[in-house]
């Protein structure tokens, strides 16, 4: 079976992780595994100074792995490496029903288009994006995609389980 792919993208304060988040909740309540990619534009970090584990990266651990009785993370440190590209870091997941991926606007996986009137950026996102449908807080006149309210999280939910062939 392939891996089941959904993004959800947009523009800076679209939406995205909101949507994002209220869908893998809604998702997970209907007994799916849902896990998530999430595109940063800047540097992140998950580790905080002083801890054993950032102190094994700050030494050059390529890798560190941190286990506790509640989770694990794996962290790699990219050094002068290229960035992975978005099937690289799908192919890493444990296997799941469905993939929420948030980002990612340039890679040809379909998307659900996050728009909120008050964003800086009210572009749409260039017909490469490969977006399927919008989620919107406004009305958005001749879409020739399906258009959501932005809150409408189960009916979107629903076209999800539809378009990835969860059902």
């Amino acid at each position: 079976m392939a891996q089941r792919v959904i993004g959800i993208a947009g523009w800076k304060n679209s939406g995205k992780t909101t949507l994002t988040e209220r869908l893998v909740a809604e998702l997970s309540a209907r007994g799916w595994s849902v896990s998530t990619v999430k595109r940063a534009h800047h540097e992140a970090d998950i580790d905080l100074e002083g801890t054993d584990s950032f102190r094994h990266r700050s030494a050059g651990a390529s890798e560190v792995m941190l286990v506790t009785p509640l989770r694990w993370a794996l962290m790699h440190e990219l050094r002068e490496e290229p960035e992975p590209d978005l099937e690289a870091m799908l192919a890493r997941l444990s296997p799941c029903d469905l993939v929420i991926v948030e980002g990612y606007k340039g890679t040809p996986h379909p998307k659900i288009e996050t728009r909120r009137i008050e964003a800086k950026d009210q572009t749409p996102l260039p017909a490469s994006s490969n977006v399927i449908a919008i989620a919107a807080d406004h009305a958005i006149a001749d879409a020739a995609v399906s258009v959501f309210e932005l809150d409408a999280v189960p009916a979107i939910a629903d076209f999800v389980e539809a378009v990835t062939d969860l059902r």
